[in-house]
């Protein structure tokens, strides 16, 4: 069997940690090289079993033998080297945000396609297996009909000195960075776009970079959301689906994997509750969908009309964060 061969931009922490492994686990992929700007391509290499390391980006993308690319540097260099890989014929798997704007995001699905390559942002949750689980209950009408949905996603930033993410330069923030989650499960469970967005956050005084927010959002049919972001908090990462009958939480939503990948759904209605517990491999899955579309011509789950959407939400909270007042989207 033909296998993908990947080249991966950059050692960073979650390329060597998730990513790169789950490559290696994979029965129709495998990583071919690996590319650095600081000198760290030999010793990752090394460490990680790759055959081939570059010290150049371009030199990696210059292989004929690599098929797809994965793309974890900082935000603001998406866009551009999203660009370099599909012009030289390589398929792009891009972390998340793909982008800074939807602007940006429509100009790199379009250069892709006039390639004839794969571009798909890397948003590993929603291949757990919990989340169509959660459809489920909610379309059986278990909870009733939805009102509310509810999300958090945060952690407490103890380096923030030097992380990345707080350099507004590079695309730091938590909106980019967490919140992006929260509003891809709101639209990917409620299956609805918010037409109306309010922000409250709180900028860094040295930095300038958004480090937590509190966003409301307002739904057709009725149904409200918010979700909390920050870098100041404890880790949660759930969400909460509330109907007239009705709740489903999950606790765990946006990482499983720090649970082996398990992941937990609790059901409270006519005052009686159940947890179900389902498992899942993100980062295989995330892995091996992008490689079988690539192999097989097959249709991504989550293609780059869905991802400009999720950045048209994000700008539309930028805005509204800027402007301190309620914005359409």
């Amino acid at each position: 069997m033909r296998k993908i061969k990947w080249g991966i931009l950059s050692t960073a922490n979650i390329a060597q940690t998730q990513v790169i492994p789950a490559i290696q686990r994979s029965a129709i992929a495998e990583v071919e090289a690996i590319a650095s700007s600081n000198g760290k391509a030999e010793a990752a290499a090394a460490e990680l079993n790759i055959p081939r390391a570059y010290e150049t980006y371009e030199e990696l993308l210059q292989d004929p033998n690599i098929d797809a690319v994965y793309i974890p540097l900082p935000n603001s260099l998406h866009r551009k080297w999203v660009l370099e890989a599909a012009r030289y014929g390589k398929h792009v798997l891009c972390e998340k945000p793909a982008a800074l704007t939807a602007e940006e995001i429509i100009e790199m699905d379009r250069y892709c396609k006039e390639q004839n390559v794969l571009f798909m942002e890397a948003f590993m949750y929603q291949f757990h297996p919990q989340h169509e689980r959660v459809k489920e209950i909610i379309a059986s009408g278990e909870i009733g009909e939805v009102k509310l949905m509810r999300s958090s996603f945060s952690f407490y930033m103890e380096d923030r000195e030097t992380n990345i993410r707080m350099d507004r330069s590079l695309g730091g923030g938590s909106i980019y960075d967490v919140g992006c989650y929260c509003i891809h499960a709101m639209r990917t469970i409620l299956e609805a776009e918010p037409a109306n967005i309010h922000v409250h956050g709180k900028l860094d005084s040295n930095t300038g970079v958004n480090v937590s927010a509190v966003v409301y959002l307002e739904f057709d049919q009725g149904i409200q959301g918010v979700f909390d972001c920050s870098f100041e908090a404890s880790f949660r990462n759930e969400y909460e689906v509330v109907g007239t009958k009705g709740r489903v939480l999950v606790p765990n939503a946006f990482r499983p994997d720090v649970s082996n990948g398990v992941g937990s759904i609790r059901v409270e209605s006519d005052r009686q509750q159940r947890t179900e517990q389902v498992e899942g491999d993100i980062y295989l899955a995330e892995v091996d969908h992008f490689s079988e579309a690539i192999l097989e011509n097959k249709p991504l789950i989550y293609p780059a009309e869905k991802t400009i959407a999720n950045m048209r939400v994000i700008d539309a909270c930028y805005s509204s964060f800027e402007k301190n007042e309620e914005v359409t989207v």
